[in-house]
């Protein structure tokens, strides 16, 4: 990873938490964001949900707020999904909120709430639009018209799309300040890379706003990293990977071994868009542990909430979102700046890590004393709860003396009896070790 990339990245790299917001026209027919395209719909079939668009509850101060109450660093908001309507004030179209019931441009009011709560502000820009007339449809592997014969030999002009596409990026950083962090959206077969003159607009993004990191999406999907893990990856291959509804078994490293930044993107039921039937929301346990798992392997993790057409955050998402942050509160020390930790990953939970202070992430009750895998006795100096600082029992007992290549404590007063955890979903210990002296053999605080 060259310099400049770490730069950039730093922020997001310290961050670990963010909010996906997922929003548009499609929060009316309320399947998800892709039902233009599973219902094989027609551009004026789909306009019927510009007609009723009415968002009377948005206030994405309320939004941003929630983000900042469950921990997250930073907010990305879907400006344009696939089927082409703008949540923005573009000049280059129509099909955009302000000529809707709405009346007014919506990125705009989402970007100065982020900035009013610190929050740093993303944009979701995607490179496919069902709505333009010059975008390929007749057998595109996706495309709402991909089956529809009326449209076999149908003549469009692509680079006639790519000039609005680049001009309404082009918008999108220039007229709304400093943006932190741009998630374009997607590439697939042979529709990736060049295809999108890709590096004529990085060139542009990068003269307008030098210092935004930009995802690996106008490489690929999300399944593969393209070549920003290579060693010479290609001045569109973007700042950092993003993993889509799985974490990576090893975290995501280039070709010389070293990590790079990389986010993983999740949902919170099965859906990105507002889904009335999907009530399958992860418990905030789960997202606590997934988020710790991220971290621990060195990346990130994006959470998606999908408002409903009328502006609101689903009662489910937000209840998960607020127990998220009442751990955060106490525990975030452990997330944010963390990243890998050098010693094995524990049976019972995992590690983080932050300079010299280790975070043990505990999911499961020990029998007895709980080792500290890949702690010694002498190298340890103390150990907190998290939580609320209180200092930890070491767990060295008679029954502990034949496993002392590890370090022991004790969730209890005495280390051979077994207790339940403070906290079931993750009770973190913060381990402080003494620092090493010149003798290789000593210790000391």
């Amino acid at each position: 990873m060259n310099q400049e990339i770490r730069e950039r990245t730093k922020w997001f790299m310290d961050a670990r938490f963010g909010m996906f917001i997922h929003w548009g026209l499609y929060a009316i027919p309320a399947c998800g964001e892709w039902v233009m395209s599973e219902r094989e719909m027609t551009v004026k079939e789909y306009e019927k949900y510009f007609d009723l668009f009415d968002p009377v509850d948005y206030d994405p101060k309320v939004w941003v707020r929630l983000a900042k109450e469950a921990g997250m660093k930073y907010a990305v908001l879907t400006a344009k999904h696939h089927d082409g309507f703008c949540l923005f004030d573009s000049a280059l179209t129509d099909y955009k909120c302000t000529n809707t019931k709405a009346g007014r441009d919506l990125v705009r009011e989402f970007v100065d709430a982020c900035r009013e709560e610190d929050i740093k502000v993303g944009l979701y820009f995607s490179l496919i639009d069902w709505h333009h007339p010059d975008f390929p449809k007749y057998k595109d592997r996706q495309h709402p018209m991909r089956n529809c014969e009326a449209y076999k030999d149908e003549k469009f002009d692509f680079d006639r799309y790519l000039d609005y596409m680049h001009g309404q990026v082009k918008e999108l950083v220039t007229n709304y300040g400093k943006l932190d962090l741009l998630w374009f959206d997607f590439s697939y077969d042979d529709m990736c890379g060049e295809k999108w003159r890709a590096e004529e607009l990085i060139r542009m993004v990068r003269m307008y706003q030098p210092d935004v990191i930009i995802d690996n999406r106008l490489e690929g999907s999300g399944e593969d990293h393209g070549s920003i893990a290579t060693a010479e990856p290609s001045i569109f291959s973007g700042d950092f990977a993003s993993p889509e509804q799985i974490i990576p078994p090893e975290g995501i490293r280039d070709q010389e071994g070293e990590l790079i930044p990389w986010e993983l993107c999740a949902t919170m039921n099965n859906h990105w868009g507002y889904c009335n039937f999907d009530h399958t929301f992860k418990s905030s346990q789960m997202l606590i542990r997934k988020l710790v798992e991220c971290t621990s392997k060195g990346g990130n993790m994006i959470l998606n909430v999908g408002p409903d057409a009328k502006g609101n955050i689903p009662c489910e998402s937000v209840r998960i979102l607020k127990e998220i942050g009442v751990w955060m509160k106490k525990n975030g020390e452990s997330i944010y700046g963390n990243t890998i930790c050098e010693r094995p990953k524990p049976e019972w939970g995992r590690y983080t890590q932050k300079g010299d202070v280790i975070y043990a992430h505990v999911f499961e009750e020990a029998l007895g004393a709980m080792p500290l895998y890949g702690i010694t006795p002498e190298e340890l100096d103390v150990v907190y709860y998290l939580a609320d600082g209180s200092e930890m029992n070491r767990g060295e007992a008679w029954n502990t003396v034949q496993f002392q290549e590890s370090a022991f404590v004790s969730f209890g007063e005495n280390p051979v009896f077994t207790y339940p955890l403070p906290d079931q979903t993750d009770t973190v210990l913060k381990i402080v070790l003494k620092k090493k002296g010149a003798d290789k053999d000593s210790w000391e605080k």
